[in-house]
């Protein structure tokens, strides 16, 4: 996925009221622009971060900028505009980069399903085998205290999600484990968007009770596949697979 028009660099002076953030433009000027991310953020809105944002030219948003990217102060990118995540898992699976959803015939996105009255993020359908439901979620969280410390038991790389109880995420795990209970194919699909990370878990440690229905999902049958991206000022692409275990949540 590439930007067009190429994005605009400023440094993050503040984010606020979950969905804005003001920033200082290279001239000196201050503006407000919109934060697509309903998370924590957390490592991810440092004041003095640098910051990239993209311009709508829709004449009817109130604030036409877009937080893209930020740059921390460990020199790691992280996308944080979650809309991007489910940009980037279509565009994955139509250029073959996510070798374990070949195969379909048909890609829909935002389909009504489930008894919980939910939207899967993309719904795969082929004539010669079952429907598969993809849940996509964007992992920003990197763990990097223990590689501060030094000690042995450093957790190098070591990405989490959820970064902030998500009431909304549980419900999608029980809709994804009754389409595996159906018959039906069901992915819980982690896009790393964080230039950092390079294994993920599920973060006990903030939401217990959606550690406890992931693996409640997995047995079940729900799949759990993890896709990194690569990320630059003009460009984001799903790339390579990473690790998913449980066994590093913090105790």
């Amino acid at each position: 996925m590439q930007f067009i028009p190429a994005l605009e660099r400023a440094t993050l002076i503040k984010r606020y009221k979950r969905f804005l953030a003001d920033v200082e433009l290279k001239d000196g000027k201050q503006i407000t622009i919109h934060c697509a991310n309903t998370g924590a953020m957390t490592g991810c809105a440092e004041p003095g971060n640098q910051v990239w944002y993209s311009t709508s030219d829709n004449l009817k948003r109130k604030y036409p900028n877009s937080w893209e990217l930020t740059e921390t102060a460990q020199a790691h990118r992280i996308c944080i505009n979650t809309a991007r995540a489910n940009q980037l898992a279509v565009e994955a699976i139509q250029n073959g980069t996510i070798t374990e959803l070949q195969g379909y015939e048909q890609l829909r996105t935002e389909v009504k399903y489930g008894t919980e009255n939910s939207r899967i993020d993309i719904l795969l359908c082929s004539e010669s085998k079952p429907n598969c439901y993809v849940e996509v979620k964007s992992v920003t969280l990197l763990d990097e205290r223990n590689i501060e410390t030094g000690e042995e038991n450093q957790r190098v790389g070591q990405g989490y999600f959820p970064d902030a109880v998500t009431t909304r995420g549980q419900k999608h795990l029980r809709e994804l484990s009754e389409m595996a209970q159906n018959g039906s194919r069901a992915i819980l699909l982690f896009t790393v968007l964080h230039s950092g990370i390079e294994k993920v878990s599920p973060a006990r440690h903030i939401d217990a009770n959606y550690s406890q229905l992931l693996t409640m999902a997995q047995e079940a049958g729900v799949e759990v596949l993890c896709y990194k991206a690569e990320l630059s000022d003009n460009e984001i692409q799903l790339v390579s697979a990473v690790e998913f275990s449980h066994q590093s949540s913090k105790n």
